[in-house]
């Protein structure tokens, strides 16, 4: 693809890639360390400090070994990121008797076995997924996120939703109904308890702070008494109110369009 006279290459893939690793002449495989071990820390960092704060240096350091040894088993940041990416994916429990066993999952035989109940297992978990993993979001609009794990979970969902009746042609736009109510709505919500933790308050004291902040600045009766209306005595017993019932609103949605 070309700009002017810039040509634009789309970002390698750790999935695409073909190359080894890059090594210097003379070094030696490190010792005790693989691929698990590297993307496990990888993800502990990431989730401590955020992509901002992340680094191969730093990799290397929570490791306890050299730059250059990391490079033994991944070419660059971006694929190491990749990786991560799909560490996270794989986190996601599917609704295994939709889609049928797949290697290294494990299922519970009392899952729900109605659509709707398996898309809202797929939805509740996948904003688990972006809140437990606040640099996730920002992963997704980067790579191309078709690890093993994201594959995984995409069959799942289009199984799910082909179980609902809809037609094949409307089966990804009511998908993208839900995933990107889901990316925004868990996007928001890891982002908000990353600040928390950043300050050093919980989610509930940094809301009353802010809700106390703007009532004293402005005219708030009728937001006060919508927020009395919403229910729920923390922050997070409100998100999983709000969160329930605009799901709801989605799949209602869905059913209508199928039904019409």
């Amino acid at each position: 693809m070309a700009t002017g006279s810039r040509t634009v290459r789309p970002r390698s893939s750790v999935w695409l890639s073909e190359r080894k690793a890059p090594k210097r002449k003379g070094d030696q495989q490190p010792v005790g360390l693989d691929h698990v071990k590297i993307v496990a820390a990888t993800m502990r960092l990431l989730d401590a400090e955020g992509l901002s704060g992340f680094s191969m240096r730093r990799l290397a350091a929570e490791l306890g070994v050299t730059a250059m040894s990391v490079y033994w088993y991944v070419e660059t940041k971006d694929h190491l990121l990749e990786l991560a990416l799909d560490a996270a994916m794989g986190e996601i429990a599917l609704p295994m008797e939709a889609v049928g066993p797949v290697e290294g999952k494990e299922h519970s035989p009392a899952e729900p076995r109605d659509w709707r109940e398996q898309l809202r297992q797929l939805a509740a978990e996948y904003r688990q997924v972006m809140v437990r993993h606040s640099w996730v979001p920002a992963l997704l609009g980067e790579y191309l996120n078709i690890g093993p794990n994201a594959v995984v979970f995409s069959n799942a969902a289009l199984a799910v939703m082909r179980n609902s009746g809809l037609p094949d042609d409307k089966i990804t736009s009511a998908l993208s109904l839900v995933y990107q109510f889901v990316y925004g709505f868990g996007t928001i919500e890891g982002r908000f308890a990353a600040r928390c933790r950043a300050a050093g308050l919980t989610q509930d004291e940094l809301f009353h702070e802010t809700m106390s902040s703007v009532e004293d600045r402005m005219e708030f009766d009728e937001p006060r008494k919508i927020m009395k209306a919403r229910g729920g005595n923390t922050v997070e017993e409100m998100r999983d109110r709000d969160f329930t019932f605009a799901l709801d609103f989605a799949i209602a949605g869905i059913e209508a369009l199928r039904d019409r």
